[in-house]
């Protein structure tokens, strides 16, 4: 009789630990912890979950009329947009009552990467996300902000409407007056700002420059985020003191675990 009662149970944690995800909810995520590439982990999406990473990446190309995960020109092997990241994520909204992580009203990033060409793609993102309305970011504090970056229709976005979807902007695009919910992120090329090789301590001049640009940044309630930046410990230090919001990594085992380090 006890099997009985606990064999459902069991059956029910090991389809979803296997089926799709297996992390605690209610675990308080990492507000700066971004996913370089998400898509390149061992497993997509969930490892970035499990290690409590709120913002994730992929590159995306638009081939046949489908939406398509990869860095290079898809293949018969390449993951669709809709089966690595929309459905994952749409599921758990619907099973945690709305939300990625049930203790925080922070929403969720999900930047794609335009590979392919910016109009044409951004067209099929929209009339995927027709069959996902709760991955629209149609609302303040909705739960998951999806945001184009790469090959941007950044003129085509701002005349004729987002529909919930933002764009990752640039410095340049400070002071346009882009809102922070049609540019909530503002990314550029760390060595556009310095070139701190991430061992010693970075330069007094080139930390004031990262410092002064969070703070455009900052005063327009945007995230900043640097890519290709020094990936380790001594790095992420000194940029969040910076005052970089999202820090990008391929490490994502080791970046929880550092802020894990600076909550106790």
């Amino acid at each position: 009789m006890r099997i009985s009662l606990i064999m459902p149970r069991f059956l029910s944690f090991l389809f979803c630990c296997t089926s799709f995800v297996c992390f605690s909810q209610s675990l308080l995520p990492h507000q700066h912890a971004h996913a370089h590439n998400d898509y390149k982990q061992i497993h997509p999406l969930k490892d970035a979950l499990q290690n409590r990473f709120t913002s994730v990446e992929a590159d995306v190309h638009l081939q046949d009329g489908k939406l398509w995960v990869s860095h290079n020109h898809p293949d018969k092997n390449t993951p669709s947009l809709e089966k690595l990241y929309l459905t994952p994520l749409d599921s758990l909204l619907k099973r945690n009552s709305g939300k990625i992580y049930a203790e925080t009203e922070s929403p969720f990033y999900l930047m794609l990467d335009i590979k392919t060409e910016a109009g044409i793609t951004f067209l099929a993102i929209q009339k995927a996300l027709q069959s996902y309305p709760r991955l629209r970011c149609v609302r303040e504090n909705c739960p998951v902000k999806i945001f184009v970056s790469g090959n941007r229709p950044v003129s085509t976005m701002v005349k004729e409407g987002y529909a919930g979807i933002g764009l990752d902007g640039r410095p340049d695009d400070l002071g346009k007056g882009y809102s922070a919910d049609l540019m909530p992120v503002i990314s550029d090329h760390f060595k556009n700002w310095s070139d701190w090789n991430g061992i010693s301590k970075p330069s007094t001049q080139d930390f004031q420059r990262i410092k002064d640009l969070a703070q455009r940044v900052h005063d327009e309630k945007k995230k900043l985020r640097l890519w290709a930046i020094p990936d380790n410990e001594v790095a992420w230090e000194a940029l969040l003191d910076a005052g970089v919001d999202l820090i990008n990594t391929d490490h994502l085992a080791e970046l929880n675990h550092f802020l894990n380090q600076k909550r106790l």
